[in-house]
């Protein structure tokens, strides 16, 4: 007994030929579950046409139609349809019992196979290769697109930065340009300052010279009024023994005229005697009163800034006694004792004594102003005095010039040098004296010091060397 497959099924070749219905049947199943299972060759399809005649099965005109069918697909080049209808091929001649043939269409079957296998290999490979190729161009594409994006955001930055960049060159150059235009206005404000403070400098330059020679003219003012009243003197003197010689001559001519035996000779000798006394008194105030004068006139003259040796003794106390008298031409009331301690070995010393005349006279008239004040607060009990002296020591000359007035207090004590200080009421110092002062001591190169207790007194030391 052969068993013959065919369709999916099985049967006895020698056995009698199923029925045709039934052998449709199974075949419309067997092409139902393969069209299920997607496996179903079109030669089925061409024989379950064969079947519908409802003839006994004819195999080998069913071979024929298949073999047809395989050639036409042989020719179009079907593959699948070929390996499908030599597979069958091969089934129906193990059918009819041709071996031969069915070995044959078998390999022809596993032909197609192979080739078709081979080629779904290739298409697999090349499905591979394409996949990977498109991966590889996805790659490389992602890479240029990375590397464009790169490029793209480093022109965004780049262009970013150029933008910043621009702006902070913008920034500087409206923060230059708001400096400048401040500068300018700041440069234009100190300029308009500057003029103004050189404007004030000049006039206070001027109101200072003003002040000084306003100094200077009190200074003048109080010497010349001393000098008015030192000078009075004299010519007082002088005026009054003129009147007395006046009678005198008077009375020495009566006697000449009486007659020879009545004159006296004792009166006549008496009257002229009494005459040369008063001449030479006369001669001497009339000297006296030229040294004043001529004092005053080289006190008034400008300073020639030549030194010149001179009595610094004498000069001390000619300058003591202008300032007493000039006091007193300003305030009759004014009265005060002067002392003087002039040291005899002191020697004439090399100044300008126009200068140091100046910065005494200042000192004593500061000494009789601060002793006046104190008199007139005490109101009686008191008596002002102001002490003036000189000492050689050790090479220099010391000048002293002392008082028992009020004293300076010590919180203005480092400032009484500086210029335009002044503990005077208003209107009655410039603050310029002591300053003037200093700087005339010091252009001697000597020295000038203060030593004071406030309600007991000053004294001040000026230092000059003897040279």
């Amino acid at each position: 007994m052969v068993l013959v497959t065919v369709l999916g099924l099985s049967f006895n070749a020698s056995a009698q030929v199923p029925n045709v219905d039934s052998l449709e049947k199974t075949i419309l199943e067997s092409v139902r579950k393969g069209l299920e299972k997607g496996k179903v060759s079109n030669s089925y399809f061409d024989t379950s046409k064969f079947f519908k005649g409802k003839s006994p099965v004819d195999l080998d005109r069913l071979f024929k139609e298949i073999d047809k069918d395989v050639r036409i697909a042989e020719s179009k080049g079907d593959i699948d349809k070929a390996e499908d209808g030599y597979h069958d091929l091969s089934k129906l001649d193990s059918m009819r019992g041709n071996y031969k043939g069915a070995y044959e269409n078998y390999k022809l079957y596993t032909l197609y196979r192979d080739s078709l296998q081979k080629k779904e290999t290739e298409k697999r490979e090349l499905q591979q290769e394409f996949e990977k190729k498109q991966a590889i161009a996805k790659v490389e594409q992602e890479k240029k697109d990375a590397n464009a994006k790169r490029v793209k955001n480093l022109q965004y930055f780049t262009i970013a930065g150029l933008l910043v960049l621009l702006l902070v060159i913008i920034l500087i150059a409206l923060i230059q340009w708001k400096n400048n235009k401040q500068r300018k206005k700041t440069n234009t404000l100190l300029q308009s300052e500057k003029e103004k403070a050189e404007s004030a400098l000049t006039e206070l330059k001027t109101t200072q010279t003003q002040l000084i020679q306003s100094e200077k003219m009190a200074s003048l003012g109080e010497l010349t009024a001393g000098i008015a009243h030192e000078i009075q003197n004299p010519l007082n003197f002088v005026n009054n023994f003129s009147d007395v010689n006046k009678e005198l001559i008077e009375e020495l001519m009566e006697e000449r005229h009486k007659e020879q035996g009545t004159r006296d000779q004792k009166i006549e000798h008496e009257i002229l005697r009494n005459l040369k006394e008063n001449e030479e008194k006369i001669n001497h105030h009339g000297r006296r009163a030229d040294a004043i004068v001529k004092g005053m006139l080289q006190h008034s003259r400008s300073s020639s800034g030549q030194k010149e040796l001179t009595d610094i003794n004498a000069l001390t106390d000619e300058y003591l006694r202008l300032a007493y008298h000039g006091l007193r031409a300003k305030d009759k009331s004014f009265n005060a004792k002067f002392i003087t301690d002039f040291d005899n070995n002191v020697d004439k010393i090399n100044i300008m004594p126009q200068e140091i005349g100046r910065v005494i006279l200042n000192l004593i008239n500061n000494a009789f102003y601060a002793v006046s004040e104190k008199q007139k607060q005490l109101n009686g009990g008191f008596e002002p005095t102001v002490s003036v002296g000189t000492k050689k020591i050790a090479g220099k000359v010391m000048i002293t010039v002392a008082d028992n007035g009020g004293g300076i207090p010590q919180k203005v004590l480092d400032k009484i040098f500086q210029p335009f200080f002044t503990t005077k009421p208003t209107g009655q110092g410039t603050g310029l004296g002591l300053s003037l002062s200093y700087d005339i001591i010091k252009a001697h190169g000597g020295e000038i010091k203060v030593e004071t207790k406030e309600g007991e007194g000053s004294e001040f030391m000026i230092q000059l060397p003897i040279v």
